[in-house]
């Protein structure tokens, strides 16, 4: 993996402080819950462990980001995508990316999205990731619009199924905006 998954990559992120990049481990889904419920996030550890199992049949890339030691964010690949769009057309997606609040804006997202773009990119020419619509999504939404995502034209999903037009659904994690980067 060229985001050198044994030693892990490593990165200053600006502020002198070392980002380093692993694949997910056994001993993460604990430490991965307790970080999130720390920040009042339900993301059990069965999530984690099912990311494992997937990472291990070659499904799915999982990469985990520290900063000077400490579990700072984590970031998937799909290699095949419940969006079904996505999924005809043979294109990665990017899901279940989070940066814990006290890493954002120090590179954390950015170095994930590095590594997982670089993973798709020997898979294809594009890449597809999922953004929510609530303002909680605001900085993702800057991000990946600064990195070259754009609206795959299919409107907004719920579930990863098309909204009609004056249908209400709502406006909770599930309903997003899919985006493709071409990496050419």
């Amino acid at each position: 993996m060229p985001w050198r998954a044994c030693g892990g990559e490593q990165e200053r992120d600006g502020m002198d402080h070392v980002i380093a990049l692993r694949p997910l481990q056994d001993s993460d889904p604990k430490l991965l819950e307790a970080a999130f419920a720390a920040i009042g996030w339900c993301k059990p550890q069965e999530q984690y462990l099912g990311y494992l199992a997937e990472q291990r049949a070659g499904a799915r890339v999982c990469v985990v980001a520290e900063v000077d030691g400490a579990f700072a964010g984590y970031g998937t690949l799909r290699r095949s995508s419940d969006y079904p769009p996505f999924r005809d057309e043979g294109v990665p997606e990017v899901a279940d990316l989070n940066v814990l609040p006290p890493y954002r804006r120090r590179g954390v997202g950015t170095a994930l999205l590095d590594a997982l773009e670089h993973e798709a990119a020997a898979h294809g020419p594009r890449v597809g990731i999922g953004v929510g619509l609530s303002a909680d999504y605001g900085a993702a939404q800057r991000l990946y619009v600064q990195r070259g995502y754009v609206p795959d034209g299919r409107g907004v999903m719920h579930h990863d199924r098309p909204v009609a037009p004056g249908a209400l659904v709502p406006l909770d994690d599930d309903a997003t905006l899919m985006l493709v980067k071409d990496l050419r």
